[in-house]
């Protein structure tokens, strides 16, 4: 009786960290998942275990693995979680801006920490409009040379310089002098 406990509230603590850790709310993960508020409220209580389908419905919606709300919590030994080959990763083209982006982080990072591979053409532009208050871009330089402008700042970084800025004003990123390729890390977006 006492693993069948155990296996409950482990299943209910690990949707509940997983929603919150998205900051959804009961009634957004109802919405995206099918699965009734009430319901998911019984769930995160443990006063109510899900069926298999509702389940099912959750971790989709949530963007998590199945078998790891599951499992007892022990590590595996596969250290290999995800390979993306190259021609896999999602890429941006900016239209008459010379930039693309290719995504390096998994989705379910969007908001957290975000990490792309930047690609600008001589005078390529990146502009964005404010992130989320406290949000701060980490960039560093791979080849050639860029502008950073956060707010009224500009800064010039080059070939193997790191530079962080506040990403909660406008801010942009600009080649200078030819292209230029750089990694490029958002926190908190």
């Amino acid at each position: 009786m006492a693993d069948k406990e155990d296996f409950a509230l482990r299943l209910a603590e690990r949707l509940r960290a997983a929603r919150k850790a998205q900051k959804l709310s009961l009634e957004a993960l109802a919405e995206r998942s099918g699965v009734s508020r009430s319901m998911l409220s019984a769930i995160e209580r443990c006063e109510s275990s899900p069926t298999v389908a509702s389940l099912w419905n959750l971790t989709n919606a949530l963007g998590v693995d199945f078998s790891g709300l599951l499992d007892d919590g022990a590590k595996r030994s596969a250290p290999i979680l995800e390979i993306v080959r190259a021609d896999q990763a999602p890429v941006i083209q900016t239209r008459g801006a010379g930039c693309r982006i290719k995504i390096l982080s998994p989705p379910a990072d969007v908001g957290e920490a975000e990490v792309y591979d930047l690609s600008l053409a001589a005078g390529g532009v990146l502009e964005s409009a404010p992130h989320r208050a406290g949000a701060v871009e980490h960039l560093t330089v791979l080849d050639g040379d860029l502008e950073i402008a956060s707010g009224d700042a500009k800064e010039r970084v080059t070939e193997g310089e790191t530079i962080r800025y506040r990403a909660d004003l406008p801010h942009a990123i600009r080649a200078l002098d030819g292209a230029a390729r750089a990694v490029l890390i958002v926190k908190g977006a």
